[in-house]
């Protein structure tokens, strides 16, 4: 069974910079979709935006694991932030979502 497993989390002032770890039991190169998510209070879970601004995604493939940095946090950044992954296979349609078990950043201001 594939598993995701995220760390990284905490609590941070306003300003701050933070990055996430999300370790995958399989190569993160046999991953078709690897991506973050986060799920603020109240609201539904959303894809993490990283179009070059405040956070980035990396890889390391070698280790298994995928970090998301996180610069200039906001207060507006606290949620409950997931690793996501698709393992590929030879069909799209056999492919299926395994979730971590998520990670808390809360950012106080």
């Amino acid at each position: 069974q594939v598993q995701l497993v995220e760390s990284g989390g905490g609590l941070v002032q306003a300003g701050a910079s933070l990055r996430l770890s999300c370790v995958a039991s399989i190569p993160t190169d046999t991953f078709s979709v690897l991506d973050w998510y986060r799920q603020a209070p109240g609201k539904q879970r959303e894809l993490v935006a990283v179009d070059g601004g405040r956070f980035t995604v990396s890889r390391d493939n070698a280790k298994n694991t995928m970090y998301l940095q996180m610069n200039s946090l906001k207060p507006e950044d606290t949620a409950v932030y997931y690793c996501h992954g698709r393992p590929r296979r030879l069909s799209p349609k056999y492919e299926y979502d395994v979730w971590g078990q998520g990670t808390q950043v809360t950012v106080s201001s």
